[in-house]
């Protein structure tokens, strides 16, 4: 069974999301480890609930802890720190954002800066990219979208509402493709 890492800076959501999908049975793969980026958030208790180790770690030491914890590989899931990734986790680590990619994308580009942009920008459409990780913000090959429509009288709250929902059904699909055994 392959082993993934679930790396967050906030509340956990989609951790939660992906713990909850685990546990109906719709993930193949072990949720064997959490790190995060701050000691004092959401997502560790998440995390601690359900019995998956948690580290705390800054970015540059986010391999290390990978790597010792034998981890197939990386979700980024909310996480707001720019991670130096060395050349072999390319290609083993992803990252959900909150757009479709490339549109609305790099640095600065999260939570509500993202649907506000995309707002004033009178877009018709958004929703969310699950990518490939590389060094740069938001540039790695697009594995997967979902899109969701922009209503007239929208307000960020309410496009991020819709946004989040779209990425809670693709970021654990994505998962499950990429962690099946052949």
């Amino acid at each position: 069974m392959k082993r993934i890492a679930v790396l967050v800076s906030g509340g956990g959501r989609s951790l939660l999301n992906l713990v909850q999908r685990k546990a109906r049975g719709e993930l193949g793969c072990e949720i064997a480890l959490v790190i995060a980026s701050a000691p004092d958030i959401g997502a560790i208790r998440h995390a601690e609930e359900h019995g998956i180790p948690v580290v705390v770690a800054k970015a540059a030491d986010v391999a290390g802890h990978l790597d010792a914890h034998r981890i197939d590989l990386a979700v980024l899931a909310g996480w707001l720190k720019r991670w130096p990734i060395p050349p072999h986790w390319q290609g083993r680590a992803i990252n959900i954002h909150p757009a479709l990619l490339p549109k609305f994308g790099g640095k600065g580009f999260y939570g509500h800066h993202v649907h506000e942009s995309v707002l004033a920008a009178g877009e018709t459409e958004s929703g969310c990219t699950v990518h490939w990780v590389t060094p740069e913000y938001d540039s790695g090959a697009i594995i997967a979208q979902r899109k969701v429509a922009v209503w007239p009288d929208d307000t960020a709250d309410a496009l991020a509402a819709r946004v989040f929902a779209a990425e809670c059904e693709l970021l654990p699909e994505v998962v499950a493709e990429l962690t099946r055994d052949a």
